[in-house]
């Protein structure tokens, strides 16, 4: 069976993307070089293709209990056309996925998944819908959209000039559901994966058009940008990576992601485990650290103290902006102190790390 393609696959060809295996997909890692493209997006702007993640419609009276119910944050505090970023949980607290929810109205939703999520997660909802909810609307329509993500600090710039709308209306984490870019009806959200300012472009028809498009308004303020550096982009701004970060064994407590684990609402799935796991105090805790000794972090590489082990790496590299080598790592609580040193063993040596508070990229807004 062969890689899936997204709209854009022929765009990609025609400037010169490297197209790897991406969990089935068939996607650039990278155009004119990872640096190139990952600065590119700090300095300027970067339009990438998302159209391989996944969207899933929640439609019915009991849509918005519904998803109150199946996510850890509190769905109950956005309005219509507000934008939330979210966790679905396991009864054990683990995670089935994050993904952001877009709210139409309190019986009008779209959530859009991670791509390599995106059947199990459908999966997941329509199993949790059987009874109560039975009567929802439960669709995946993934396959009906296309997404661009234009991302960097001259994005509202480069949108503006082919759009209908005053981007100064539009707030962070807030979406419009019908925005003519270059013609074609698109939804518009105020939100990316990359640390910057920027907009998620969303459209069920000429996604090719609305590409060249942006490119053309942009000039050379805007490149094309593989996944290579949307990886660096979006861990050197700490967003979390599921798989990495967060996955069906690392609750998000332990992953840093309280914030986002509403305990005081009513019941949803996994509460009572997380909220077991923040009564015991103890456990396992990610920290953010950096590299004392030479050597890059990657990702489940073993880290030690005083030569026992106490957990790994879930996502180290180099980050460019900053121009040093940093990580997250997941270990036993007991250990977790600022300035407090371990070992990351890296081909078998043992290469020290320090754990450190506000390492990670921020943008000056």
């Amino acid at each position: 069976m062969g890689l899936k393609r997204t709209k854009l696959y022929d765009m990609h060809v025609k400037y010169g993307g490297k197209l790897i295996d991406f969990g089935g997909w068939e996607l650039p890692v990278q155009y004119e070089g990872i640096l190139k493209e990952h600065h590119m997006v700090r300095q300027k702007a970067g339009l990438f293709d998302v159209s391989h993640m996944g969207e899933i419609e929640i439609k019915g009276q009991k849509a918005e209990d519904f998803i109150q119910f199946m996510v850890t944050n509190d769905v109950k505090v956005i309005k219509d056309h507000q934008v939330q970023y979210n966790i679905m949980c396991y009864p054990d607290g683990g995670v089935v996925d994050d993904l952001i929810v877009y709210r139409y109205s309190p019986d009008y939703y779209l959530l859009v998944v991670n791509a390599s999520n995106t059947d199990k997660d459908f999966d997941w909802i329509k199993q949790n819908a059987l009874n109560a909810f039975a009567d929802l609307s439960i669709e995946n329509v993934s396959d009906q959209y296309s997404q661009l993500a234009l991302q960097g600090p001259k994005a509202q710039e480069i949108l503006q000039k082919i759009c209908n709308i005053d981007l100064n209306d539009l707030k962070y984490f807030w979406f419009e559901p019908s925005v003519s870019v270059a013609g074609v009806d698109c939804i518009v959200s105020r939100t990316g994966y990359t640390g910057e300012d920027g907009f998620e472009i969303y459209m069920k028809e000429q996604a090719p058009l609305v590409w060249e498009a942006i490119l053309k308004a942009g000039g050379e303020d805007v490149v094309p940008i593989g996944l290579g550096a949307r990886d660096t982009l979006r861990f050197e701004a700490k967003l979390p990576l599921y798989g990495q970060e967060i996955d069906k064994d690392i609750n998000p407590l332990e992953a840093g992601l309280g914030y986002f684990v509403k305990l005081n609402k009513e019941d949803f799935i996994g509460k009572d485990a997380l909220l077991a796991h923040k009564e015991a105090g103890d456990g396992r805790v990610t920290v953010q650290f950096e590299m004392v000794g030479k050597g890059i972090p990657r990702s489940h590489y073993h880290v030690e103290k005083n030569g026992v082990n106490i957990g790994w790496v879930t996502t180290g590299a180099f980050a460019p902006t900053l121009n040093k080598n940093i990580g997250l790592a997941l270990i036993d609580s007991k250990f977790n102190e600022n300035e407090g040193e371990f070992d990351i063993i890296i081909r078998d040596k043992k290469i020290p790390a320090r754990i450190r508070q506000g390492i990670f990229y921020k943008r000056n807004k």
